[in-house]
């Protein structure tokens, strides 16, 4: 399997350094990492970011609070469908998707690839169809109109899986190969999870949203700008169960180099994996 890192949505909010840990100047970088991945079952998208009815209508799409806290910049060529097409790729031949959620910056552009059938957790499509994310941001976090087109679901349990790494992992998802699991991470959302993909002799672990900041996981002592830190507070469903999984996948740094860890929005990270690929965009 080849695996290609995208950015598929930059977000700039206010608050540089204090939101990034990274930037100077008044607004922060964040992407929206998403892979895509080569398998012999077609090609599988781990989650969308932004897709090209949110680029086209985002208002009709996003919930405006979101859209002012975190200023995304939505174009058009970070789009999955324009960045698989500059790779040489047809959009048709994406076969999966597999979404770690479903919240609006990870599964806007579910509906770009009608061919495909989506992976996600069955917790995350019950308390997503409810809009249950959260008191505040549950009804704005969740947008159906991003999905309300998917006809070919699978859903699969959170819990009683095999063991990997010392997490559970729902193996065998329908339709592809055994290089790719789930691996339950909540606290974000009810239905939150990771994506674990073998990549040659090692691991890919693309957590999602579990951490957001590459200090939480990759030093012994986590560390996170305030800013981050409270967007965090703000989105969480269940602080133990987050704060919990950020623990373990901290340990799992330091206990299996073989794994490398990676989360859904730190620009450092991202560059660091994506080098030369597509969706490597400056900021």
């Amino acid at each position: 399997m080849r695996v290609h890192h995208l950015n598929c949505g930059t977000c700039c909010p206010i608050g540089g350094r204090a939101f990034d840990g990274t930037r100077d100047g008044l607004h922060a970088h964040l992407v929206c990492h998403c892979l895509l991945i080569e398998t012999d079952a077609g090609l599988v998208l781990v989650d969308t970011g932004f897709g090209r009815q949110d680029v086209a209508a985002p208002r009709a799409r996003l919930a405006e609070f979101f859209l002012q806290l975190n200023r995304p910049r939505l174009r058009e060529g970070e789009t999955a469908v324009a960045q698989i097409r500059a790779l040489g790729f047809d959009p048709a031949e994406v076969r999966h998707i597999v979404v770690t959620h479903l919240d609006f910056d990870h599964a806007g552009g579910l509906e770009d690839f009608p061919n495909a059938a989506v992976h996600v957790t069955a917790r995350e499509k019950e308390v997503a169809d409810a809009g249950r994310g959260g008191a505040f941001v549950g009804a704005r976090r969740y947008r159906p109109a991003q999905w309300d087109g998917v006809a070919d679901w699978h859903l699969y349990p959170m819990g009683g899986g095999e063991a990997w790494h010392g997490f559970d992992a729902v193996r065998d998802l329908h339709g592809l190969p055994p290089e790719i699991l789930l691996v339950p991470l909540s606290g974000h959302t009810w239905g939150h999870s990771g994506v674990a993909v073998r990549d040659g002799a090692g691991w890919l672990l693309h957590a999602g949203d579990a951490y957001f900041f590459r200090g939480e996981v990759g030093l012994e002592t986590p560390v996170c700008p305030p800013g981050l830190a409270g967007y965090q507070r703000l989105m969480e469903v269940d602080r133990a169960a987050r704060l919990a999984n950020q623990a373990k996948l901290r340990a799992l740094s330091r206990s299996a180099p073989e794994v490398r860890i990676f989360c859904a929005h730190d620009a450092v990270e991202f560059g660091l994996l994506a080098g030369g690929s597509a969706g490597a965009t400056p900021g």
